[in-house]
Parts: C-alpha cells; sequence; structure tokens
C-alpha cells in the first residue's frame, strides 16, 4: 500500500430512517464526506447476515449479505412497495442506537411484502406478465445460476430454519439435519416460495452493494472489508459442508474455537466457533478458503483477515466446556495456505489483524505472508515495557488504528486508562489540554511511518464510550451505536482533509 488514510465506520452505523444504516442516500453521502475529507479507504467490516448476539462475526453464512442493508426506498421507487410500508414499520426511534428485536419482527414482513409485489415472485401479479420484464427476470435467475454453489444451500437452510422457529440446524429433524435427499427434496417443494424470496433479498442485497462500491471507487474511495477467520456453528456452512469442520459422527462439534486465559479473562474466552479440518482443507487444495476469498475480492478492495494468528496456531477447547481453560494450541495451515492463495488468486491486497499475543512463529507467519500487520495506539502506552505499537518502532507495511471497533473510542480510553499510562501518552504526544484529545492520537497515527492510517470514526467526532461498538466477552449493548444524521459536516471534512495533506496520505 501507499501512504494512505481510511475511516472505519461499518455499514449499520450509518444514519438512515430504517433504523440500521443501509446502502442507502446516506451511504452515498458519506462516500462524497470521505472524499471531500481527503480519505482513500472506508473499512466497514464484515457485511454479512447477523445471527445471535447481532455480531456480524458470527452469520448464518460466510457468502450470504445482510439483507438489513437493503434500501427500502429503492424498493418504494420500484413500485414494490408503497412509502407507508416503510414509515410505518417501528424499525426503533432512537437515531443513534439499534434496535435488534424491533427490526428482527418488522423489516423482515416488509421485505417479503416488496418481494410479493416484484416480478421475481414465484405467482406474480397479473400486471407483471409482460415482456417488459423479462430482462429484469432473467437477471434474477442468472443471479440465481451463478451464485447456485452456495445460493441454494443458503436458501434452503434459511427456509427450514423460519419454518422450524428459529432453532438451530443441530436441533432439526434428523433427515434435513443430515442433508437425506428425500428429506431436501420434500422442503424444497414445500417452501419454493420462501427459498425464492431468500433468494430475492440477497439478489437485492448483491446489486445495491455494487452500486454503491462502484460510486465508491469512481470517488476514488477503496472499500476494506473484514472476514472472520471462523464461521458460527449454526449457519449455512456447517450445515451443507460439515467435512470442512473438526465434527463427530453425529454432527456435533468436537472441539470449538477461543482464547486462552490472560491478563484480561481468567478463564479465557469461549468463542464457541467450529474448528477447521486443516487436514481435510490442504488435501483439496483449500478450494473452500480460494472460493471464500474469492468472493470477498468480489465484495471488497482490500480484505483484513480476522484473528490471522489463528493459521499459526490456534486454541481448541473441548466441546461443551463452560470456559476456555481447558484449551490447548494446535497446528495451522501456516504459510502454505496463503502460498496457495497468492498462486492460485495472484497478488491481493489482504491486511493480517495479528493483534494479541504474538509468538516467535506468528511474527514470522506475517512477515513470510508479507501482508501488512495493524498497529493500535490505544495498546502503546504501557508505561510498565517498551512497547511495539508505540510510532517509534513501527515499519512501513502496517496499519496504524487509534482503535478499532473491539475497542473503547480513544477519548474514553483516556478517560478511563490508568494515571501511570496516561502520564506516559501525556509526555509521549505532549498534550497539555484534553480539548479534542482524540485528535492528539489521531495526529500522531497520522505522523507514523505506517503506510496506512485507518482510524474510527467516533475518535473523529471525538466521541466517549457511548459510542463503542463492541466490546468482547460481553452480552448485549454491542453493535448498536450509529452516528447522527448530522455528524459530517464541511467543517469535519475540511479539518480531516488538511491533516491528510499535512502528513502526505492525500492523493
Amino acid at each position: 500500500m501507499s501512504r494512505t488514510c481510511g475511516v472505519l465506520l461499518p455499514i449499520a452505523s450509518l444514519p438512515s430512517k430504517q433504523g440500521i444504516g443501509c446502502f442507502s442516500r446516506d451511504a452515498y453521502a458519506f462516500v462524497d464526506f470521505l472524499a471531500e475529507a481527503g480519505q482513500s479507504l472506508w473499512q466497514i467490516l464484515p457485511i454479512g447476515q447477523t445471527g445471535y448476539g447481532d455480531s456480524p462475526y458470527q452469520s448464518f453464512s460466510t457468502f450470504a449479505g445482510n439483507p438489513y442493508f437493503i434500501d427500502l426506498e429503492e424498493l418504494v421507487a420500484a413500485g414494490y412497495l408503497e412509502e407507508a410500508d416503510v414509515t410505518g414499520a417501528d424499525f426503533g426511534s432512537d437515531p443513534e442506537h439499534i434496535d435488534y428485536e424491533k427490526l428482527y419482527f418488522h423489516f423482515y414482513p416488509v421485505l417479503e411484502k416488496a418481494y410479493q409485489n416484484s416480478p421475481y415472485a414465484l405467482h406474480p401479479d397479473k400486471k407483471y406478465d409482460t415482456p417488459a420484464y423479462d430482462k429484469e427476470r432473467a437477471d434474477f435467475e442468472d443471479f440465481i445460476r451463478t451464485n447456485a454453489d452456495w445460493l441454494d444451500d443458503y436458501a434452503l437452510y434459511s427456509a427450514v430454519k423460519e419454518a422450524q422457529g428459529g432453532k438451530s440446524y443441530i436441533e432439526w429433524e434428523e433427515d434435513i439435519r443430515t442433508r437425506q435427499p428425500e428429506a431436501m427434496e420434500r422442503y424444497r417443494k414445500e417452501l419454493a416460495e420462501k427459498i425464492r424470496e431468500i433468494q430475492f433479498q440477497q439478489y437485492l442485497f448483491f446489486g445495491q452493494w455494487r452500486k454503491l462500491k462502484s460510486y465508491a471507487n469512481k470517488k476514488g474511495i477503496r472499500i476494506v472489508g473484514d472476514i472472520p477467520i471462523y464461521v458460527a456453528f449454526d449457519s449455512a456452512d456447517t450445515w451443507s459442508h460439515p467435512e470442512l469442520f473438526e465434527f463427530d459422527e453425529k454432527g456435533y462439534p468436537i472441539v470449538v474455537a477461543g482464547c486462552p486465559p490472560d491478563g484480561f479473562s481468567a478463564t479465557g474466552q469461549l468463542w464457541g466457533n467450529p474448528i477447521y479440518r486443516w487436514d481435510y482443507h490442504k488435501k483439496t487444495g483449500y478450494a473452500w478458503w480460494l472460493k471464500r476469498l474469492s468472493a470477498c475480492f468480489e465484495l471488497y478492495d482490500v480484505v483484513r483477515i480476522d484473528h490471522f494468528r489463528g493459521f499459526d496456531e490456534y486454541w481448541a477447547v473441548p466441546y461443551g466446556d463452560p470456559t476456555a481453560e481447558n484449551g490447548k494450541w494446535m497446528p495451522g495451515p501456516g504459510i502454505d495456505l496463503f502460498r496457495t492463495v497468492k498462486k492460485q488468486l495472484g497478488k491481493k491486497e489482504i491486511i493480517a489483524e495479528d493483534l494479541g499475543f504474538m509468538t516467535p512463529s506468528v511474527i514470522k507467519l506475517v512477515k513470510d505472508s508479507g501482508y501488512p500487520g495493524m498497529k493500535v495506539l490505544q495498546f502503546a502506552f504501557d508505561s510498565r515495557e517498551e512497547s511495539d505499537y508505540l510510532p517509534h518502532n513501527y515499519k512501513n507495511n502496517c496499519v496504524v488504528y487509534t482503535g478499532t471497533h473491539d475497542n473503547e473510542t480513544m477519548r474514553g480510553w483516556y478517560e478511563h486508562v490508568d494515571r501511570r499510562d496516561k502520564a506516559f501518552a501525556r509526555r509521549y504526544l505532549d498534550i497539555h489540554s484534553t480539548k479534542d484529545i482524540a485528535w492528539k492520537f489521531i495526529r500522531c497515527a497520522f505522523m507514523s511511518v505506517a503506510d496506512t492510517a485507518i482510524i474510527p470514526m467516533q475518535d473523529y467526532l471525538n466521541l466517549g464510550d457511548e459510542a463503542r461498538i463492541n466490546t468482547p466477552s460481553t452480552l448485549g449493548g454491542n453493535w448498536v451505536w450509529r452516528m447522527r444524521d448530522d455528524a459530517c459536516t464541511a467543517e469535519l471534512a475540511k479539518k480531516m482533509c488538511v491533516l491528510a495533506k499535512t502528513y502526505g496520505r492525500k492523493k
């Protein structure tokens, strides 16, 4: 990467009138703001369908998009919805907070109505019985065929899951849980309408996203997207391809993912994701991973691989354990996977999320891959020891952040940090005033030799921890923050642009 800068803001955190950020006019306005602010990158986190806990890192599919991001106003313009269908739905009333419960109960019925009123329905209205809609229908059928390798399973999984009252697939009847051919065929027939509706949602999602991405690219803004290392246990991926994971003969995990006990958690972190059967992946030439990464590069310009250290070693916890304490380190695929990726997909722009405890072998894997790692300023100011996260220790090939989606905001960190660490930060940055304190750290990141600086939008707005995105290992209150619709002012764009120009980060 050349010397550049960007902003971290999830799609969900954009302002909009439908209870959650989406591919609406507000998203296009944010792209315009980024361009005016001299930015080149927009990091958006994963955009898959959120499941339990509302985390985009626990998705029902590694390939499907989040239906919540579909711009309903576009469906009104197409004639599939009335304006009252959108304005009359209760998606939540707080413009700075996402109410996922209300979205779940009120958003999908609106999408269902749009589907029934569209020319794509299994039995469309007679008004669509004209050649004028042949192209739209042909495009839809082409989308279904082109994406059949994941869409068929995802649509069936989603339809059966709804018919089963939302239960995890592991609790379904034995015949469909184990994908017996007769059961698969029976459910495809019984749920044909719902399956097509889910395909319609994905058709809309990808169509709208590609238009937004194209607009951003034309404005000089490149998209950075995340790929979680793991998939959710209850997902279309695990149901349709159990051979990829460490499952027993009954389809239950043998081990699950997590992190070992450390200074932050005495019992470790129990994520619960299934572990890959890496020997199987190697035998197949990492075919599924190549397919997965290829799909990501269709969506994003740059891909940040989450929990990169897990490809060197991963913490495997016996399934059923209440904590992560009894796990053990197991070897991952190492550089062999990434050599295969480079050979098969060519040179791609990838960021390695190499945070956490770094062993010599993990450091070597990041170096051998050639991918830039991450530096987080909030990890730098440990008054007890020298830190690799201090800017004077950086190499060029890295991406510096003030904080990530898993951290406090910069202002929140400064308000809560240990007094000795705060004193160290004040000396290091020569801080004499706490006014716009986050900007002191932003300037430090921009001054560094790191090729890329990406700053959470909350820090540009100098917000406190009320705007924090996620607190790891906690339930509730995460992934709900939204930016106000008046936050992106011309004055702020000018201030950001001056900073980008000053430190050689504006193209």
